[in-house]
């Protein structure tokens, strides 16, 4: 822990606080990490933008569906595509759905909030009463279970929200590496500032969520209630995916006399900066399923670094999550950066402690991520 009133400090943590002061990244800069990071983030908004328009798919069409036994596919069957997806020769949509599970369960923001309130019911009740207005045995249902439905609903609005974040974050990262093949960015602070843009330019970027039955249009997130896509999904995201994430099933007990898994969801360190990418390409580890669907889009520059390393492409999966690992770091520079309370060239002393006390809070959570390793 590192702090400014005659604490014990972790120096290279403390290090790392200096670095975030002058406008530098979390990740180390150098030729090859620009290289990576660049080059990860080109597969990984290829792969967004196919879980973007999956998830927004699934929350436009298949609501209140009880077996949506066609939700991968947008609309689109046929034997082709079906015996693709029983090959499994396909994008694993099923990793966007537990980043999904993951932001609905830890909360968060004022779409988690939105969703609890008498508003959302009386929206969601009115949704379900015109979806089975001639189904009586639903409406029966509905009736002895009155919340059964609703938290569909709510399931569907997390599927759209999640959606319309990530469909910003693959156009940033996409336009990252347009940029980057120009010449235009050659530094990991590059990156960051790229991204820090990126988040601020849609910071306000309205979150909203209806659906069409028949020939008329619900609204579930209404525009007027002010969700936005840097508060209610961005810091949600971030708090759900890269710090708590889910504890991965085979690498820890459940049992709760094991003591294994925090008894408190704050607790929870299983996000994508803190897991151990040797269990990577193991059963059972929902990270395994991304980094399958980025190697299919990985750019022939960043492909030939992974050849070239000593087991090749045997752990290929592992690399990638090693790389993907920086690149998140990278992210978590622009967002940290972006909601500093004062800029960081003030000279005011208070606004300067306020920095401070701000920027400990963060190192105080990457003690125990993989921070020093991916600069090592």
């Amino acid at each position: 822990m590192v702090n400014i009133k005659n604490k014990p400090v972790n120096k290279p943590l403390a290090e790392y606080i200096e670095r975030l002061k002058k406008g530098d990244a979390l990740l180390v800069d150098s030729p090859q990490n620009v290289l990576e990071v660049v080059g990860i983030l080109k597969s990984y908004g290829v792969v967004l933008d196919a879980y973007s328009k999956n998830l927004i798919y699934i929350a436009d069409h298949q609501f209140l569906i009880f077996f949506p036994f066609f939700k991968y596919f947008n609309g689109d069957v046929s034997w082709k595509k079906l015996l693709r997806h029983w090959w499994h020769d396909r994008i694993n949509f099923e990793y966007a759905e537990y980043c999904m599970k993951a932001m609905m369960w830890h909360g968060g923001g004022g779409l988690d909030a939105y969703l609890d309130t008498p508003e959302f019911q009386e929206k969601a009740e009115a949704v379900i009463q015109a979806k089975f207005a001639k189904n009586p045995l639903i409406k029966s249902l509905n009736q002895l279970f009155p919340d059964f439905l609703t938290e569909q609903l709510r399931v569907s609005a997390y599927y759209s929200g999640l959606g319309q974040f990530w469909r910003v974050m693959a156009d940033m990262f996409l336009s990252l590496s347009d940029r980057y093949d120009r010449g235009e960015i050659k530094t990991i602070p590059q990156v960051v500032e790229h991204i820090k843009a990126g988040l601020v330019a849609d910071a306000t970027k309205p979150i909203t969520y209806e659906v069409k039955i028949q020939d008329k249009v619900y609204e579930i997130i209404p525009k007027s209630l002010g969700l936005t896509f840097l508060a209610d999904t961005a810091v949600p995201y971030v708090e759900a995916v890269f710090f708590r994430g889910t504890p991965f099933l085979g690498t820890v007990s459940y049992n709760a006399q094991a003591y294994q898994i925090p008894p408190d969801q704050a607790r929870f360190q299983y996000g994508a900066l803190y897991a151990d990418p040797l269990p990577i390409g193991g059963a059972g580890i929902p990270p395994t399923l991304l980094m399958q669907d980025m190697r299919h889009y990985l750019p022939e520059y960043l492909h030939e670094v992974y050849r070239r390393s000593i087991r090749g492409e045997d752990d290929l999966r592992v690399q990638i999550c090693i790389t993907f690992q920086k690149s998140m770091f990278c992210v978590t520079t622009a967002a940290i950066l972006g909601l500093m309370p004062f800029p960081l060239d003030t000279n005011e002393p208070s606004e300067q402690e306020a920095n401070q006390v701000y920027l400990e809070k963060w190192m105080d959570r990457f003690v125990t991520s993989r921070l020093v390793e991916v600069n090592t």
